[in-house]
């Protein structure tokens, strides 16, 4: 049984508009043990897209993957030469507007025959994937809508996007995500070799109304963003994807298209099904595509060039299974676990000093958090009356993880991501903020410089410098503040972070200054952040180059202090010795406060999964109810130290954001505060 959608766009004309999956009911507890992709799916899915691509004569890089990112098959249609990728968010004859941080990396180039299309096509797939569940399907085409300057993007006077900064998210230089080595599938999640992508082309794959996975697609030549977002146009990898989801496509009424954040609704796609150039049901079988259309490739460090099955997720193979009401009983919480089924992030006291927060301390935090968010309205989840899902972290002062849970069906994404928001809010609320920062080495930029250029020989060349202590310098000058985050005075949250490190301060305000952490507006792109780009920008530019077969090693674990230097024989890079503050990086959107013992700074909560004013109210509220239930051995930061105390260049930041009535069940308003 297929579900119906409504045309859009053009297309051929006997393609007929079903293709996405039934909606069974779920709520999510519909995945089970035998719910998964199989060799035939991940075939049939490919098979699809060919189909598509040959009809609008493309020639087409697909992946797929599983829910939690194994890369199931990597097929490129043509040849390598037939691929080259282009990262940029806006471009002029061809060449990128922008020419900092990521923008501008182009592979392969003359003489320089380096391949990046399969990486792109991943990172698509696992978007798709990690952003969806069984209550809510989000494809790249959402994510571009959500991380941009403006919320519409191209909205002028709007804020940014609610996700702004989640594409420097599962990063391979992160300590929490794994690794398959392109093996066969393995526990994740997995990591993603670009971040999550916004690039349209990728969308979630379902079976009996439950994600098993993602598929990602890239056909024009460029790895960018939608930044007409008003526009109707057909993207070309859009249409591939679309056709590859043919009978695999997320239930119509669990789309973006029929979920609104902050008053706006969400977009999925620009094509239906019944837009396409062919019929992705009569497409010929995978085992009949020529040889000479193309085939599988390896995939340094994510595909072995064969096609593999999923994992089926929610089962310890899966690396996501239940916790088993050990630490959580009756909450229906799950947990990470390692290859041997063993819980990883189990709750541990603090490793840092005396005043550290102790197990039980930890373990009250993630209680009082996880049944808060099961008191929540769900803002991204459908049906309506859903509970918010996601997941929840606790870490000491340095970083280090002292506990983790998540909802049963709560988006992957989110187990990086909170983990990147307690961090983030642990690491600038510290006294160690700018030493640490500012004793990082330098993010280096590289251009690709294709033979024949006067004067270069081609391969990687330098394209500038920053020092990361350059945004903490502006920082101080921003705050009229010397000593900002090297005093600890003050707290600060994600959301308050965040306000620093918009194009816009205030942010939406256009024609404003950029915050001190973020680039100005002309170096601003979703490929070039600032701080947060650039703290990781090194490890990242690592892993790429490894994955594109450039004679350098693979990032450890570790995302802050790789260092880079370049030479005439390449670069070199030189893996981190750097404390595990932000070991997976930063991150830039709500979802996250320090936590205190008396004035004493001892650690941060994160939460990610739903909308942000959700992840703000669990994370505040649920430390608050710790506190009371731990009878005030912790407690908020004081209230005369927080962030929203500042008003740098005249504009009060903010602390946190809680909605106006946000639980099922109660009428309760302003829950935040007082507190």
């Amino acid at each position: 049984m297929t579900a119906s959608l409504a045309a859009c766009g053009g297309g051929g004309s006997a393609v007929p508009s079903t293709g996405a999956t039934a909606d069974p009911g779920c709520t999510g507890s519909c995945a089970t043990a035998s719910t998964l992709l199989s060799v035939a799916d991940v075939e049939t899915v490919i098979a699809q897209g060919v189909a598509e691509a040959q009809a609008r004569r493309l020639q087409a890089t697909i992946a797929v993957v599983d829910r939690v990112g194994n890369v199931l098959a990597v097929y490129r249609m043509g040849t390598a030469a037939d691929h080259p990728v282009l990262i940029a968010s806006l471009v002029n004859d061809g060449k990128a507007v922008v020419n900092t941080g990521l923008e501008g990396l182009q592979l392969p180039v003359a003489g320089v025959a380096f391949y990046i299309d399969g990486l792109a096509a991943i990172s698509k797939a696992i978007t798709g994937a990690y952003l969806s569940s069984e209550g809510n399907a989000f494809s790249t085409r959402t994510a571009s809508q959500i991380v941009q300057q403006h919320f519409d993007p191209g909205t002028a006077g709007a804020p940014s996007g609610p996700l702004f900064g989640v594409q420097f998210s599962q990063l391979a230089c992160s300590d929490l995500v794994m690794s398959s080595t392109g093996s066969a599938p393995t526990v994740g999640p997995q990591r993603s070799p670009l971040g999550l992508s916004a690039d349209p082309g990728g969308f979630p794959l379902y079976k009996d109304g439950t994600v098993v996975g993602g598929v990602g697609v890239l056909a024009d030549g460029r790895y960018g963003i939608d930044a007409d977002f008003a526009s109707d146009e057909i993207d070309l990898d859009e249409a591939v994807a679309m056709a590859a989801t043919y009978n695999y496509g997320a239930p119509v009424d669990r789309r973006a298209d029929q979920i609104t954040a902050g008053g706006l609704t969400l977009h999925y796609t620009n094509i239906e099904y019944s837009g396409l150039a062919a019929d992705p049901s009569t497409a010929a079988p995978y085992a009949s595509i020529a040889s000479t259309l193309g085939g599988l490739i390896p995939v340094t460090g994510y595909a072995d060039g064969q096609i593999h099955a999923g994992l089926a997720f929610g089962q310890p193979d899966s690396g996501v299974r239940p916790e088993g009401g050990v630490n959580f009983p009756g909450q229906d919480a799950f947990i990470l676990v390692d290859t041997s089924d063993t819980p990883r992030y189990l709750p541990m006291a603090g490793t840092d000093g005396a005043d550290a927060l102790t197990r039980a301390e930890v373990l009250q935090i993630l209680q009082s958090a996880f049944s808060v968010a099961g008191q929540a309205r769900g803002q991204i989840r459908l049906p309506l009356g859903s509970s918010a899902r996601v997941s929840i972290t606790v870490v000491d002062t340095l970083g280090t993880p002292l506990g983790f849970v998540r909802s049963r069906d709560a988006p992957l994404f989110g187990a990086d991501v909170a983990l990147q928001k307690a961090r983030t809010a642990a690491l600038f609320s510290s006294s160690a903020a700018a030493s640490f920062i500012s004793s990082l080495p330098p993010a280096q930029y590289l251009k690709i410089v294709p033979a024949g250029t006067p004067g270069v020989p081609p391969g990687v060349q330098p394209n500038g410098q920053v020092p990361l202590g350059s945004y903490i310098t502006a920082a101080q000058t921003f705050n009229a503040d010397s000593t900002a985050f090297a005093d600890g005075v003050i707290a600060y949250s994600d959301r308050a972070i965040g306000n620093l490190s918009r194009p816009f301060f205030p942010d939406g305000i256009d024609g404003t200054a950029n915050g001190p952490f973020s680039k100005p507006l002309d170096q601003w792109s979703v490929f070039s952040t600032g701080l947060q780009l650039d703290l990781s920008f090194n490890a990242i530019l690592q892993h790429v180059l490894y994955a594109a077969k450039v004679t350098v090693k693979d990032v450890p674990a570790g995302c802050a202090g790789v260092g880079l230097s370049l030479s005439p024989t390449g670069p070199t890079f030189t893996p981190s010795t750097a404390a595990p503050r932000v070991k997976n990086g930063l991150q830039i959107f709500p979802g996250s406060v320090p936590i205190y013992r008396g004035a004493t700074l001892v650690g941060a909560i994160g939460v990610s999964g739903d909308g942000v004013d959700q992840d703000d109210m669990v994370a505040f509220l649920g430390l608050q109810r710790a506190i009371q239930a731990l009878g005030g051995s912790i407690n908020q930061a004081p209230k005369d130290r927080r962030a929203d105390t500042l008003t740098p260049q005249g504009t009060r930041l903010l602390y946190v954001q809680c909605p106006q009535s946000p639980f099922l069940q109660s009428d309760q308003e302003d829950v935040c505060a007082g507190f």
